[in-house]
């Protein structure tokens, strides 16, 4: 039996085939993956190419308006530029930001945990004093707060990748507690395991326990958390975007559109706010719903 026939056999999966909810959360969440992936080919126009652009385009309704034009499926924005395939280039960006947020939060908390939960000691006290601190400010506080020293600080008109690098740190700052907490709580129940205690006993030092050993019998949690936080993170870098210290304007995402809509919503042109948010809203819900049923299909006493 192979791998493949394992996994499509094995309950995780029959519990996935049995929930109509997961089912249609995950399509709804790899077609989005897959148009931002895909958005270069996709695309019915190219929103970075400033000879594809005419400023006698901008605000057009969307097409099956009267006054739409057939060439722009949802309208366009204020530079003229195609909402659709401005849509789908700033999917790719929110969607990088959640994506690279989450590995950072992960592998920051992961690893503290294990240190905290197998060392003990002062080691553990600092590490858990750091995570209560900081759990009594709002994650997106935190990521405003950093954000902001950044931008202040920054040399003026700073753009390319050092703010998406600062974005993404930011983010990734406010959610490593949750995992250093989920992971020290379950390193101090494995420890004390029979496997544990012979790997000890024979030697093995313990950093190959904590990776070998302990870490692929903590990451279902862990899984599960990264899910959902992944939907967190998008919201919180669209919602830094709406407010001017997220994304660089040369990078639109749909947090910054969502801002450019909401310049223009009481004038008429919905079509810039209203789309851009309900992919957002379609996206965010999606991850949530896809990591709901990971959460209890991982952990059948929740069920």
């Amino acid at each position: 039996m192979t791998r493949v026939t394992r996994a499509l056999d094995s309950d995780l999966m029959y519990s996935f085939r049995r929930t109509p909810g997961a089912m249609i959360a995950a399509a709804l969440s790899c077609a989005l993956i897959l148009g931002a992936v895909l958005a270069p080919v996709i695309a019915p126009h190219d929103p970075f190419d400033p000879s594809g652009l005419s400023i006698l385009d901008n605000f057009l309704p969307p097409a099956w308006d009267a006054a739409g034009d057939p060439r722009f499926l949802l309208g366009t924005e204020d530079q003229g530029r195609d909402l659709l395939s401005a849509m789908l280039y700033g999917l790719r960006v929110s969607l990088a930001v959640g994506f690279a947020s989450v590995i950072f939060a992960l592998i920051l908390g992961v690893t503290l945990g294990l240190i905290a939960g197998y060392a003990g000691g002062w080691a553990d006290n600092l590490i858990m004093r750091a995570a209560d601190i900081q759990m009594t400010f709002p994650a997106i506080l935190i990521a405003l707060l950093l954000a902001g020293i950044f931008r202040g600080t920054a040399a003026h008109g700073a753009s390319g990748a050092g703010p998406l690098a600062l974005l993404v740190f930011s983010i990734g700052l406010s959610f490593w507690v949750q995992y250093a907490r989920t992971v020290r709580g379950s390193v101090l129940i494995e420890a004390n395991r029979e496997y544990v205690l012979a790997a000890r006993l024979i030697g093995i030092s313990a950093p190959a326990i904590l990776i070998r050993h302990i870490l692929p019998n903590v990451m279902g949690p862990v899984l599960v958390i990264a899910t959902i936080n992944l939907a967190l993170a998008i919201i919180i870098e669209a919602t830094l975007s709406f407010l001017g210290v997220g994304v660089p304007p040369g990078s639109p995402s749909l947090g910054t559109l969502i801002r450019v809509g909401n310049d223009y919503l009481f004038s008429g042109e919905w079509w810039i706010t209203l789309f851009p948010g309900a992919v957002l809203g379609v996206l965010a819900l999606s991850v949530n719903l896809f990591g709901d049923w990971l959460r209890d299909a991982l952990n059948p006493r929740l069920g």
